[in-house]
């Protein structure tokens, strides 16, 4: 069993598809599922209420920030004697996957007080997201040995990122398919052709929270890491897998082609050195922040 694993992550989580752009002309609405009938909504002619409202990516985004504001109503809340209220939403654009599931979705969204003042509103919606920090180790080297780790990278195009090259740790999106921790496996094999078994994977972000998280008057987010949250719901739980296997198959590894190619996933993996990750890896903030984490459990003896 994955640790730590809450009801949002029993997602499984595939590789980005081709989206395809809709226009986004608007229509007005609310969404009674989730209580809104007060609240104007309004979304592109193509996109119902029932389509936004199953939406796993606006359900957490939504359920997440109605708790932040219901946090205002205590006395010691900063913003507890003129609270913020969402007042409306405005769907702006929708992009749908091939197959026709609904991919992202752009929101713009009024939350204000009654003094006049907002809060900045620009969202882009587009769920959670898993990155997996692969480190492989010789198995004819102490098993203690943090000098004879390597990680496993992908290289692959990136086109918002402007790379047809970017180095990035595994990682795939979530969706609503509900087998989170057998897909996850299924994903690596995908990137990087190796078999990982669900009980090898170690839920570090999770682990990195049990001692800072869900204090009495701390706001309840997602236990994952936000990689753009001034524009972004985006999370991503950062997983471990620390695997001992023979050297030669470590080296196989080193510039090999994966990924579903007929997909558009052109892959090539890079197997570097443990301790130089953080500079190969360092315009991804995933890898940055699974390395980060791996290094603070690793000091805090919780790995």
């Amino acid at each position: 069993m994955l640790r730590g694993l809450k009801p949002w992550q029993r997602f499984a989580f595939t590789s980005l598809r081709p989206q395809i752009p809709v226009a986004a002309m608007s229509t007005s609405t609310s969404i009674p599922d989730h209580g809104l009938d007060s609240l104007p909504v309004s979304c592109p002619s193509e996109l119902s209420k029932e389509e936004l409202s199953r939406f796993p990516a606006f359900r957490v985004w939504f359920a997440t920030l109605q708790r932040s504001l219901g946090r205002q109503k205590h006395p010691s809340h900063e913003f507890h004697t003129d609270p913020f209220v969402l007042r409306k939403i405005d769907v702006q654009a929708v992009d749908f996957f091939k197959g026709g599931r609904l991919g992202f979705v752009k929101l713009k969204v009024d939350v204000s007080n009654a003094s006049g003042e907002s809060l900045p509103g620009s969202v882009f919606l587009r769920g959670g997201s898993v990155g997996m920090l692969l480190l492989l180790q010789p198995d004819d080297v102490p098993s203690a040995s943090e000098n004879d780790k390597w990680a496993v990278l992908t290289v692959q195009p990136r086109i918002p990122a402007g790379s047809l090259a970017f180095s990035e740790i595994p990682a795939g999106m979530l969706d609503d398919s509900g087998a989170f921790a057998g897909k996850a496996a299924e994903e690596i094999e995908e990137e990087t052709g190796l078999r990982i078994s669900q009980s090898e994977l170690v839920d570090m972000t999770s682990l990195a929270l049990q001692s800072t998280d869900g204090s009495e008057d701390g706001e309840t987010l997602q236990k994952a890491v936000y990689p753009s949250p001034g524009g972004s719901d985006e999370f991503i739980p950062l997983f471990l897998c620390d695997k001992r296997m023979p050297r030669k198959d470590i080296e196989a590894l080193q510039g090999k082609l994966t990924g579903l190619r007929q997909h558009g996933e052109k892959i090539t993996l890079k197997v570097v050195p443990l301790k130089d990750l953080w500079k190969e890896g360092i315009r991804d903030g995933k890898t940055l922040a699974a390395w980060a984490l791996y290094t603070g459990l690793k000091r805090d003896n919780k790995l």
